[in-house]
């Protein structure tokens, strides 16, 4: 229960200092060390965590090796949008998805479902230039943008198999790989419907009176696609050679410059306006938080709490799932800590309810979208130079409908 209070708390404290107009970068690393001083961690314990790590995970999930490839893929993001702004393609750009998707609402989902089937931590700032180039055109506002791009990039999550969280509740529960998208895929349309009516329909400037766009399709395929090879680099050399984005990211931008000649003189300026402190403090403030969790043991705390005072199997299964991932911010872990408790209730291979699971699931994505700890939604917040809330606001009708394709799908299964 103490830990469940202290998780809480240094919520409270990330959301006082908001209030208090701190910067999000410093607001998150003030929440950490309130997690840290109430579950009584010391700097000592945070070392002997962080040490095990490198011996227990793998490079990729070590919180060193995450805050190095996040900071530096989230500066290159911010290089790849100078360099654009340097080369007059950023100017080219917004004029190029209007036309070559002949709605700008489409265009605006589009780019950010392209991009979420690319898993990487902090992803979403791939398609944050472009999204913002195009909504800042149009006259949407940041905040609306950042939702938007925010909600459309995560629809993938619990049916894309890229996303290691999709084969993982696979193999605890023993189902077949159709079986979990076919019942997944109830929350992935859910969650795309509602973003579209709750976002897309409204808060979208009309269109103003006058010829469109000009130029051929074939042109604004061009011009898109002037814009969007780096990024398509980035998903390749990751997909195929497993090369981190961050590495992709820094080839892509370096090949970015010199085809379109840049002089080399202005590569210094172009990489120095890249750099972002609050960003930087953003990412250290997040995985500390996360670290904290980890060294003081609190979420296996609160899921032992939760199972010991014999809760409903509904709110369990769906509460469970949800109320970790709000403290966490991060799927894979949140499957692996949760999803084994359910099996229980939801079972195993051909017994398993599948639609039970989709119900675990839901609960998940919901507690995932909502909380300020999730490092996309702080990330957007930063970039869109949008409010926290406001951005939270706009995407609770999408998350409401997401959670009762969930209900309904265990309804349906029984």
């Amino acid at each position: 229960m103490y830990a469940l209070i202290a998780m809480m708390s240094a919520l409270g404290v990330l959301v006082l200092a908001l209030h208090l107009k701190v910067r999000l970068g410093r607001a998150m690393v003030l929440s950490a060390v309130a997690l840290a001083v109430l579950l009584g961690v010391t700097p000592g314990t945070l070392w002997r965590t962080s040490v095990s790590e490198w011996h227990e995970k793998s490079l990729s999930q070590t919180t060193g090796y995450l805050f190095i490839t996040l900071t530096a893929l989230v500066c290159l993001v911010n290089v790849l949008g100078s360099a654009m702004q340097e080369t007059g393609v950023a100017g080219r750009l917004a004029p190029a998805l209007e036309g070559m998707f002949r709605s700008r609402r489409a265009a605006l989902a589009i780019v950010p479902m392209m991009m979420g089937l690319l898993p990487t931590p902090g992803g979403i700032m791939l398609s944050a230039p472009m999204v913002r180039e195009l909504a800042d055109r149009i006259g949407v506002r940041r905040d609306r943008s950042a939702a938007i791009n925010y909600m459309f990039r995560h629809q993938w999550e619990t049916v894309w198999p890229l996303f290691p969280a999709v084969p993982l509740v696979q193999s605890i529960f023993g189902i077949s790989a159709f079986a979990l998208i076919s019942h997944n895929v109830a929350i992935a349309v859910a969650g795309t419907i509602a973003a579209v009516i709750f976002l897309l329909l409204s808060g979208i400037p009309r269109r103003p009176e006058g010829p469109r766009s000009p130029g051929r399709f074939a042109a604004h395929v061009r011009g898109v696609a002037q814009a969007f090879w780096p990024i398509a680099v980035v998903a390749v050399l990751y997909v195929g050679l497993d090369v981190p984005p961050a590495g992709g990211l820094l080839l892509a931008v370096a090949a970015f410059l010199a085809l379109h000649k840049v002089p080399f003189g202005r590569w210094r300026a172009i990489f120095k306006s890249g750099f972002e402190g609050d960003f930087v403090l953003l990412i250290f403030g997040a995985l500390l938080f996360k670290l904290t969790l980890e060294a003081g043991r609190a979420v296996p705390a609160v899921v032992e709490f939760l199972t010991a005072v014999n809760a409903p199997a509904p709110a369990l299964i769906f509460g469970l799932p949800m109320l970790v991932a709000f403290l966490t911010g991060v799927t894979m872990p949140t499957v692996a800590i949760t999803f084994p408790f359910l099996l229980p209730y939801i079972g195993t291979g051909s017994n398993a309810n599948v639609g039970l699971e989709t119900f675990a699931f839901s609960g998940l994505i919901c507690g995932l979208m909502a909380t300020p700890v999730h490092l996309c939604l702080a990330l957007s917040a930063s970039y869109f130079e949008a409010g926290l809330w406001a951005i939270i606001r706009q995407i609770l009708w999408p998350i409401f409908f997401v959670a009762t394709a969930g209900v309904l799908m265990a309804i349906l299964s029984t």
